[in-house]
């Protein structure tokens, strides 16, 4: 893997003479070759997330950092491969559910004694981020963002169907207002209601797990006890499959079908992410793009309680770099600060910032589209922390596709997924 990520590269020569300890890091994101090193002029995860990386290895003197961008389909399955071969990045980024399957076999470096030495202060991150690092008391990582579920709305299609108010769309209350509003959207426009990736990534995963949450019910419980076969379970599928049945939502789209149909001006709503608020701001911006008017909303409540999917990207160090080479065990943690030091320009993607002096500040306040979703932080929600979460996922992902692509019954695939998820979490 190292081979991968610095092949056909030099290492960094200083002005001096002195060769620059090199740091390699694996991301995923996607690729972007023009970032550049201006944090503040990139779009886009990608182009956001490199020019912070371009910045740090220009701009921290005696260290240079070797980028391998990865997809982020297989991007797990290569860190693992790294780690087994003996060779992972001396950086690379992880999401919050993956800390108990790497920390718990040892994997990843515990920062918390070499922090603030480095110029981080684990004191300015919200309790969120600190506790998305945190697997058995112990700092595993340097969060970078919480991210959540949104509803990105069109608002000339909503105007048009009589769903806005005061400048804002109107959003459902409960299932019945969902169709009843997607009713109204289909009968003013002809477009659909709501877009999301149904039939690839788990999107709609997410979604089924936000409605599940909003009646205080999950898929396991901390004890690792499977509850998917429930009638909290089985109204929140179909919340989500009684939009299929009426036509106001295609479950056929994958992630890049779903999101051109919104860009195209198709759809009402599209179920996506933080991470494409700055992307879907510009492209409401450009003539040529279908979506003219754009919002940005909190996931809305249809059941008893607030929730929406959300998780967080943070940076780890590998164990065996901080027992071995502590030489470039220090060069890494001076990205990890030089990254904690640009959350601001991360949080344009339209992620959520991790740090409380970010948050506050004014600048924080005027990104694009801020305030319209500013209370999607206290309702975001994750199930309990599993090693296998990944596999859990992955087998919720093909039983509720069974359900909207190939018509199994609800009850069929619910009782399959918990006999599989019971089984994982046994292991």
């Amino acid at each position: 893997m190292r081979q991968l990520i610095i092949c056909g590269l030099a290492a960094a020569t200083l002005a001096s003479g002195a060769t620059a300890q090199e740091v390699t890091l694996g991301r995923f994101f996607g690729a972007c070759e023009d970032a550049g090193t201006d944090t503040k002029a990139s779009v886009g995860e990608a182009c956001i997330i490199q020019s912070i990386i371009n910045a740090a290895s220009a701009e921290i003197d005696g260290v240079s950092i070797e980028t391998l961008p990865t997809d982020w389909g297989n991007y797990y399955d290569q860190i693992k491969a790294a780690y087994a071969g003996g060779t992972p990045p001396d950086v690379h980024v992880m999401h919050r559910h993956r800390i108990p399957e790497f920390a718990g076999i040892g994997a990843l470096a515990e920062l918390s004694g070499d922090l603030e030495a480095a110029g981080i202060d684990p004191a300015d991150w919200s309790e969120a981020a600190r506790a998305a690092v945190t697997h058995d008391g112990g700092i595993y990582g340097v969060p970078m963002d919480i991210h959540a579920n949104l509803w990105h709305v069109n608002m000339d299609i909503m105007a048009e169907a009589g769903l806005v108010e005061d400048g804002k769309p109107v959003l459902p209350s409960s299932p019945e207002e969902l169709i009843a509003h997607a009713e109204q959207v289909k009968e003013a426009t002809g477009k659909s209601y709501l877009a999301a990736d149904f039939a690839q990534f788990p999107l709609g995963v997410r979604m089924v797990l936000a409605l599940l949450w909003q009646q205080g019910d999950n898929i396991f419980t901390e004890d690792g006890t499977a509850t998917l076969d429930t009638e909290a379970a089985r109204r929140a599928v179909e919340t989500v499959t009684q939009l299929f049945d009426a036509g106001h939502a295609d479950p056929r789209l994958n992630y890049a079908d779903s999101q051109q149909s919104f860009l195209n001006g198709e759809a009402a709503v599209l179920v996506n992410g933080t991470w494409v608020v700055d992307f879907y701001d510009a492209e409401a911006a450009k003539e040529e793009t279908g979506l003219d008017s754009y919002y940005v909303a909190d996931f809305p409540t249809l059941f008893s309680e607030g929730a929406t999917w959300a998780d967080s990207h943070m940076w780890a160090i590998p164990a065996p770099l901080k027992a071995d080479d502590p030489e470039t065990y220090q060069a890494a943690l001076k990205v990890l600060a030089f990254i904690n030091d640009h959350n601001i320009d991360w949080a344009r993607t339209g992620h959520m910032a991790v740090r409380n002096s970010v948050v506050d500040s004014a600048e924080y306040a005027e990104l694009p589209h801020r305030g319209e979703y500013a209370g999607t932080a206290a309702i975001a929600t994750d199930t309990p922390p599993s090693e296998r979460y990944g596999a859990i996922q992955d087998v919720l992902n093909r039983e509720f596709q069974a359900i909207w692509l190939t018509g199994k019954p609800v009850g069929d695939a619910l009782a399959d997924a918990e006999i599989e998820v019971q089984d994982l979490l046994d292991r």
